[in-house]
């Protein structure tokens, strides 16, 4: 990956390390929309480097529904802990991805 800092990547496929993250906050982005997702798979992704990684994650939600995250990950060294930062609702799947604040 060809980023620089503070700038955003280009829009790349989830891998198993993406979902593993969305599975992470998962419980938080329910708490925050006040609904319960059967299906919760990460489609695709941005990352920021910044003092840790902004992650931008395109979610399918069931059937024709998407929503789009906005999660921030701590350096290892610093924990790795993870902060769900925003959420977008109502989004389809050819919606871009693009930043946002909550």
């Amino acid at each position: 990956m060809d980023i620089l800092p503070g700038g955003w990547s280009h829009t790349m496929d989830a891998t198993k390390e993406t979902q593993c993250i969305c599975d992470q906050v998962k419980s938080l982005v329910e708490g925050n929309t006040n609904k319960i997702y059967q299906e919760f798979r990460a489609i695709k992704y941005r990352v920021q480097v910044v003092a840790g990684t902004n992650y931008l994650f395109k979610v399918c939600v069931g059937g024709p529904n998407y929503i789009h995250l906005f999660v921030f990950q701590a350096l290892p060294c610093n924990g790795g802990w993870l902060q769900l930062s925003g959420v977008q609702e109502d989004k389809t799947k050819d919606d871009p991805l693009e930043p946002f604040n909550n």
